[in-house]
């Protein structure tokens, strides 16, 4: 038996209290079957100090909701963790890039198909106005570190930037696609799971369930599976589990939206085996 700990939100922060318990029960499961015992530990409670987390065994940053609005920290705790050498899976370094979506230009450059992008230091109507100018409207205008849609925005005119990114973004062109679905491959060590499909509700383009998105377990296509692989192999680095977001344009094919390493939902209720293979992950990962 492992002692294992799931980061979880602040439990200060209301905005989660009512939804947190539930998932992290979903991710117990698995490996309470395994016979492990786990343990749901706030990661705000260990920010500059990492000895609350050293006696166990690993340590999964799965519902560390909310870092994105307290970014400064999130880096810092990551950065603490690292130099104490705790078993954080995924590693430290992982989770502090990868909680800034700049790294879809870094992959960009490592030849991975995402949609054009124009990384921005400040949304203001210049801005707005350049991309609808090279995309065309609509426009998608997100912050490079957000979560859930947070401040992410679709515009066809720079009147209607209301509430916006107030830090550094992103601006894409909206793709149609969407509407069809989002496709998200979950890995576990390295393996492929499963495969679900995430619709928005009509007339909307986010696919989170609360706004309205269904989501579907389905087969994953080759040339989805391509992809993901393409982005795992540009990653080079020792990844407990991942979810790859793509979407499949009519134009350019499969484009990563993003690759979300951090805190992903699993989806283990579309799971066949209902996170057996993310079980069987954690194992291999404590059998070293």
């Amino acid at each position: 038996m492992a002692r294992l700990a799931i980061l979880t939100p602040d439990p200060t922060d209301p905005s989660y209290a009512s939804h947190w318990p539930g998932v992290v029960e979903r991710l117990t499961a698995p490996l309470a079957a395994d016979g492990h015992e786990v343990t749901a530990a706030p990661w705000t409670d260990h920010v500059e100090d990492a000895s609350g987390l050293k006696h166990f065994d690993l340590i999964l940053p799965l519902v560390v909701w909310g870092y994105h609005r307290e970014h400064a920290q999130w880096r810092i705790a990551c950065e603490t963790w690292e130099r104490a050498g705790l078993p954080v899976a995924n590693p430290p370094s992982v989770l502090n890039w990868n909680s800034d979506k700049s790294y879809l230009g870094r992959l960009a450059e490592a030849g991975v198909a995402i949609p054009q992008t124009l990384f921005v230091d400040r949304v203001d109507a210049a801005a707005v106005e350049a991309a609808l100018a090279q995309f065309g409207a609509p426009v998608i205008v997100k912050p490079v570190v957000s979560g859930g849609a947070w401040r992410t925005l679709k515009l066809s005119s720079a009147r209607e930037l209301i509430d916006g990114p107030q830090e550094r973004a992103m601006i894409q062109p909206y793709l149609p696609a969407i509407e069809q679905g989002e496709l998200s491959l979950l890995w576990f060590g390295g393996r492929l799971s499963h495969a679900v499909r995430k619709r928005p509700a009509a007339g909307d383009f986010r696919i989170q369930v609360q706004y309205g998105g269904l989501y579907e377990a389905v087969e994953a296509p080759n040339g989805a599976v391509a992809l993901a692989e393409q982005v795992l192999g540009a990653i080079e680095e020792d990844l407990l589990y991942a979810r790859i977001d793509m979407v499949e344009d009519a134009e350019h094919g499969w484009l990563l939206m993003e690759a979300e390493l951090i805190e992903p939902d699993f989806y283990l209720g579309q799971a066949p085996d209902g996170g057996a293979a993310f079980a069987e992950a954690v194992a291999r990962r404590l059998a070293g």
